[in-house]
């Protein structure tokens, strides 16, 4: 069992936050942060013409959705807009592309069976938050972030069984499109019983991935290659053969850095670590919950229908 560092929080932090927390809350490339569509109009979209009109639309919006939408292949969304499931939302068949795309926050939705990713944050987008989803059935990826992509935080989303969970960096060869982005926070999220890439990382530094919980995960935990800096620290690992890869490299790819700490470890094996990493507290502060509270926090707040 890993030990928990005397600096992390004893008791468990307030409700899930109302406006996104790292990356995303940075204030940089011309963004205070992450506000999504506020100051714009509240539409509701029930179907899937609707839905598509308002995620195309130019100029800040909140798009409330509502019941069943059905789209195909990935669609893009414009800068500037808030999509959020009220009732029991689903998004299902295709997913949401961003393409030099900024300032959109994504909440509350049910994500199933795309035939792609089911979203994909790429082509230098920047000032990206995933909050409080669900995501099952991609045929790729739940959560890809690629191509210079930059400033994102993924947090408080259930990984509901899914195979290729969360891949930063494409390719091992985009070493000059991607290094010195892919700058991600991953917190608080449920990897259950998902097999792979939570995150898998090529050239991002720092991705702080921390206060997850990872639960049975196949194939492995995070995978730092291809010179990427990961600091892992604060989760709870159970029944996790492969925590952390790193210096050795993963497939195909070469090692990459990685520093963990205040990690719990039950039934997994030993996490393997390498070099130095850039602290994410160099861009913004947080607070850590104590890892051991991880579990109860995560299956309590994680996923659709838990924001307050």
């Amino acid at each position: 069992m890993g030990k928990v560092a005397s600096t992390l929080a004893g008791s468990p932090n307030a409700a899930p936050a109302s406006q996104p927390d790292g990356f995303a809350s940075v204030a940089v490339l011309g963004q205070n942060g992450t506000t999504g569509g506020a100051g714009g109009p509240v539409v509701t979209a029930t179907n899937a013409a609707d839905f598509l009109d308002y995620i195309d639309t130019i100029g800040p919006m909140v798009i409330q959705v509502s019941g069943v939408i059905r789209i195909s292949s990935k669609q893009g969304v414009r800068p500037n807009k808030t999509i959020i499931g009220i009732g029991s939302a689903e998004i299902t068949g295709g997913g949401l592309d961003f393409y030099r795309s900024y300032n959109v926050i994504v909440r509350n939705i049910n994500f199933t069976a795309a035939e792609d990713d089911a979203i994909n944050v790429g082509q230098n987008s920047h000032h990206i938050w995933i909050d409080h989803n669900r995501f099952a059935g991609a045929v790729d990826g739940s959560v890809d972030i690629v191509r210079g992509a930059d400033y994102v935080t993924v947090s408080w989303n259930h990984f509901d069984h899914a195979d290729k969970s969360m891949l930063i960096g494409h390719s091992d060869g985009a070493a000059s499109t991607d290094t010195g982005h892919l700058k991600v926070s991953i917190h608080h999220n449920f990897f259950d019983h998902s097999r792979q890439r939570h995150p898998r990382v090529r050239f991002g530094e720092p991705v702080h991935v921390y206060n997850n919980y990872f639960l049975g995960n196949a194939l492995y935990g995070v995978a730092s290659t291809e010179n990427a800096g990961v600091l892992v620290e604060g989760n709870y690992f159970r029944d996790v053969p492969f925590p952390l890869h790193s210096a050795s490299g993963y497939a195909d790819s070469g090692p990459g850095r990685a520093v963990q700490r205040g990690n719990v470890f039950v039934n997994s094996g030993q996490p393997e670590t390498s070099g130095t990493v850039v602290e994410p507290r160099t861009y913004y502060p947080y607070q850590l919950d104590s890892a051991t509270n991880v579990p109860a926090l995560v299956t309590a707040g994680a996923g659709v229908g838990r924001l307050t």
